[in-house]
Parts: C-alpha cells; sequence; structure tokens
C-alpha cells in the first residue's frame, strides 16, 4: 500500500514564498512554506489552474532581480585596453600560475585520487578573477603519475587534460604536489 492519494481525490493549488507553484493534497496540512492558493477541485483542475495563472516560471526573487537591472542603467562595455592579452585562454596560457585541486564535499588526498581514477579532475587557477575552476579529462598517456604516492601523499602528480574554454580548444597541464594539492599549471593553445 503507499501514501498516493488515488485520482479521485481532492487537492489544493499551493504557491510558496518565490510565487512557485505546486498542488498537495486537501486532506493534508500544507508544508512548511507554502500558503494556500485559493483553488481546490480534482487534481487535473488543478494543475489546468497553475497553467493558467503561473505564466512566468522565474522565481520571485529573479524576477525582481531583472526588473531591477532593467531599470538601471548598464554601464557601457569597455574593451581591455591591451587586446588580446586580456583575454583568459591567453593569460593562462602565458606561462606558469598557481593551481589547485578543487574538490566538493571535501578536499582531500583520497578524493583527488579518486577524481584521478575516474580521469575527470577540477583544477582551479585561483589568482584569477573569480577563481576560475576548469573540468578537465585526464589524457592517461601524457599525464604522468609515476612520482606520486597516493599511499604515504607524497610527491608529483602531472595532470594533463583537454577541454574547451572560451569556445577555444587548450589543453590543461598541471604539476600538483600530493601533501598541499596546489601546484602550478597553464594552459596551451590548441590550433586546428
Amino acid at each position: 500500500m503507499t501514501d498516493e492519494p488515488d485520482d479521485n481525490a481532492l487537492y489544493r493549488v499551493v504557491m510558496n514564498h518565490e510565487e512557485q507553484y505546486s498542488i498537495w493534497p486537501a486532506d493534508r496540512d500544507l508544508p512548511l512554506g507554502w500558503t494556500d492558493a485559493g483553488k481546490t477541485g480534482s487534481k487535473a483542475d488543478c494543475l489546468a489552474h497553475i497553467d493558467e495563472v503561473w505564466t512566468d516560471m522565474r522565481p520571485l526573487s529573479l524576477r525582481r532581480h531583472m526588473e531591477e537591472l532593467a531599470r538601471a542603467p548598464q554601464p557601457a562595455a569597455v574593451e581591455p585596453a591591451t587586446g588580446e592579452e586580456d583575454d583568459l585562454v591567453s593569460r593562462l596560457a602565458a606561462g606558469p600560475h598557481p593551481v589547485e585541486i578543487a574538490l566538493r564535499p571535501e578536499r582531500s588526498l583520497a578524493r583527488f585520487q579518486e577524481s584521478v581514477e575516474r580521469g575527470y579532475v577540477h583544477v582551479a587557477f585561483p589568482e584569477t578573477r573569480g577563481g576560475t575552476e576548469l573540468g578537465i579529462r585526464l589524457d592517461p598517456e601524457a599525464s604522468d603519475l609515476s612520482g606520486a604516492d597516493f599511499d604515504r601523499g607524497t610527491g608529483v602528480a602531472r595532470l594533463v587534460g583537454s577541454l574547451t574554454l572560451n569556445f577555444v580548444k587548450v589543453r590543461c597541464l598541471a604539476e600538483v604536489e600530493l601533501p598541499t594539492l596546489a601546484g602550478n599549471g597553464h594552459l596551451e593553445i590548441l590550433r586546428d
């Protein structure tokens, strides 16, 4: 037996603080954060009512933010004075940069090893504006883990993988010290 109401059950339309709609069995207490929107009926009637009244699926906070942006004058876009050199891809391709291994929910050697074994690692360039984080599919032929001792947490892992950043095909090269999960890295722009 299931707790699901049958198709003949009575429902009510409910709404949360973001003006998002749903239906809820009429014989049950409302869930926290939801209020009665004034419509009760069959499931089909309630869903039809929602289709009629919920014409903008964006949450209320997003709608307000977008209205605020539309009212406020936006500054004109400014081209970087240095041209292409200011482009993220070009900057990351110009010499070594500090890198860190980005891991969630915890940053640990065991998580890093799991990522390497899966063949997909997140490398962060923390000194870029906003801290650029790149998801890299590792190239097992080019990557070198021979100097990395995951059991002892010592040594260096050389990671190499390709990706597309800002519509540019690049290869990321990073040398990561296992004790700190940080090191240096850079991008190489791949020419067709």
